[in-house]
C-alpha cells in the first residue's frame, strides 16, 4: 500500500512538472508530450469517465492546455490553496494542484459544460459527500473553470434547506432523538422543491431567491439568514451528505447487526430515518446527474471531524473533544449508515453517473462511472 501511494505521489509530481512548463509557456519535447498523453489516458477507467480516448486524446490535451493556462493563477488564489511558507512545500503543493486540475477538475468541468450545452435549461448536478471529502474546494474550483467556459455556477447545499431554528426546536420537542440538525426530517423539502424548480425554469423568473443558512446563529444552533438573489444560473451544484441517497427495505433493520446500530432503539431510529428519507425523493428527481465523493473507508470521517475540531480549538474557537466527536459522528452513522445507504449507490448506474474515491489524505483516488465498472463488495 505504501509503495502504491509513493508511486501515485511520484506520478503526480512528474505530471505537475510537465504542466508547469505548459503554464509558463515552454514547449514540451516529443518525449514529454508522450508522457503527458500516457498520464491523460491512465488509468483507463478515469479517462473513460471523462470520455477521453486514444482517438481524441491529442485534441483533449490541446483544449485542456488552453483552460489550464487561463485559470491556473486564479485557482492558486483560492483560500483552499493559500501559499506555503516553505518553498519546497509550495512547489510540491502546486505540482499536486496542477495534477488535480489536469486529471480531475478540468475534465469534470468540461463534462458538465458539455452536458449543459445539450440541455435547454440549467443543469442540476448532485454531489453526495460528507465532511472532509472536498465538496467546498471542488465547488470553488469548478465555479472558476466553468466561468472561463462561459457558464455561471451556483452552489446550493442541503444545509441551506434546513428548517428554521424555531421549527427545529419544535421538532426536537416532538422527537427528542433529533438532537442534531442534519438527519432526514430536519430540512424544508417544499422550500427545496420550490428553489430547484425555479432554477430549472429561469426564463419564468427575473431573479430567484436562494435560501442560505448561518451555522453560527443561536450559539451554533444555526438559522436561516438573508437569501441570495441570483439570475442567469447555468449550472447548479447541489451538495450534501445524503443528497441522492435512496431508502432501503425496512426489513433490513429487523435483524441488523452493524456498528454502531447495536440496540433495539438504534434500529428503530434507523428505520424511522429510512422512512423520512422517502420524503426527499422528489428533491432527488430534480437532479440531472449525481456524483459521489466516497471515502475509501467511511470511518475516515471520524478522524477528519476530529482534526477539524482540533484546528478550531487551536485558533481559539470552541470545538468538540474526541469523545464528543465520536458520539457526534456515530449519531449520523445511526441515522443513515454509509454501508447501507451510500455503498450500494456505487454500483447503481441508474442513480449515479460518477464516483470519486477519497483517500485518507483527502486526495482523490479512483474515478469511475458505475456503468463501466463491476464493483464487488
Amino acid at each position: 500500500m505504501t509503495n502504491n501511494k509513493q508511486q501515485t505521489t511520484n506520478n503526480s509530481l512528474l505530471l505537475g512538472q510537465l504542466l508547469n512548463k505548459v503554464v509558463v509557456g515552454e514547449v514540451l519535447t516529443d518525449v514529454e508530450w508522450q508522457q503527458l498523453t500516457d498520464e491523460t489516458l491512465t488509468p483507463p477507467q478515469r479517462a473513460k469517465s471523462f470520455d477521453i480516448t486514444p482517438e481524441n486524446v491529442e485534441e483533449r490535451i490541446e483544449v485542456q492546455f488552453h483552460i489550464l493556462q487561463a485559470v491556473y493563477s486564479d485557482i492558486l488564489s483560492l483560500p483552499s490553496f493559500s501559499p506555503k511558507i516553505d518553498e519546497d512545500l509550495a512547489t510540491i503543493a502546486q505540482a499536486k494542484i496542477l495534477s488535480l486540475l489536469w486529471t480531475f477538475w478540468i475534465p469534470l468541468a468540461m463534462q458538465l459544460s458539455a452536458k449543459r450545452k445539450h440541455l435547454d435549461r440549467p443543469l442540476i448536478q448532485g454531489i453526495l459527500g460528507g465532511q472532509g471529502t472536498g465538496k467546498t474546494t471542488l465547488a470553488a474550483v469548478l465555479k472558476l473553470i466553468l466561468a472561463h467556459l462561459g457558464y455561471t455556477t451556483l452552489s446550493l447545499s442541503l444545509d441551506d434547506l434546513y428548517k428554521t431554528y424555531e421549527e427545529r426546536q419544535r421538532l426536537r420537542q416532538q422527537d427528542p432523538r433529533l438532537i442534531w440538525r442534519g438527519p432526514p426530517g430536519t430540512h424544508d423539502i417544499e422550500l427545496g422543491l420550490q428553489v430547484l424548480d425555479q432554477l430549472r425554469s429561469p426564463h419564468q423568473y427575473q431573479s430567484i431567491l436562494v435560501p442560505r443558512f448561518d451555522k453560527s446563529a443561536w450559539s451554533g444552533g444555526g438559522d436561516r439568514t438573508v437569501p441570495e438573489t441570483v439570475q442567469g444560473i447555468d449550472i447548479v451544484l447541489f451538495e450534501g451528505w445524503f443528497v441522492g441517497a435512496q431508502p432501503i427495505n425496512s426489513a433490513v433493520f429487523d435483524t441488523l447487526t452493524l456498528a454502531p446500530l447495536e440496540t433495539d432503539a438504534d434500529r428503530v431510529f434507523a428505520r424511522d430515518m429510512n422512512e423520512q428519507l422517502k420524503d426527499y425523493l422528489p428533491l432527488w428527481e430534480r437532479l440531472d446527474q449525481l456524483m459521489i465523493l466516497y471515502p475509501k473507508d467511511y470511518r475516515f470521517s471520524q478522524t477528519w471531524r476530529l482534526q477539524a475540531e482540533q484546528q478550531m480549538i487551536a485558533t481559539g474557537k470552541s470545538g468538540m473533544n474526541s469523545s464528543e466527536v465520536c458520539e457526534f459522528v456515530k449519531y449520523f452513522w445511526k441515522s443513515l449508515h454509509p454501508q447501507l445507504f451510500i455503498t450500494p449507490l456505487l454500483r447503481n448506474p441508474n442513480v449515479v453517473n460518477l464516483v470519486i474515491e477519497i483517500n485518507f489524505d483527502h486526495s482523490p483516488g479512483a474515478i469511475y462511472r458505475p456503468k463501466d465498472r463491476a464493483v464487488s463488495f
